[in-house]
């Protein structure tokens, strides 16, 4: 399923279902420890680019929001999504 739900810079949006990526196909897929731990080494390189290329676009979304976005499967409170974006720039 999710190997459908792709998408590409600068966009950010999943090429088979429209929406913000990682779309709903990615985010109500369950990760448990064992999968986080697989996904976090490339959400993060991917949350980086994200951050470059989302921010300052007239109403998008501001930095702490992306990382939010793209680290969903951690639980991170705004100052904690702060200070990974402020690391990621």
């Amino acid at each position: 399923m999710t190997a459908l739900h792709s998408t590409a810079a600068p966009a950010w949006v999943c090429d088979a279902c429209g929406a913000d990526w990682p779309c709903p196909a990615w985010t109500s897929t369950p990760a448990d420890a064992a999968r986080r731990a697989e996904l976090l080494p490339e959400f993060v390189r991917l949350t980086r680019r994200a951050i470059r290329d989302l921010r300052g676009r007239p109403g998008g979304p501001q930095p702490p929001e992306i990382v939010r976005r793209f680290l969903w499967f951690l639980t991170l409170n705004d100052e904690e999504a702060r200070a990974v974006a402020r690391r990621l720039r």
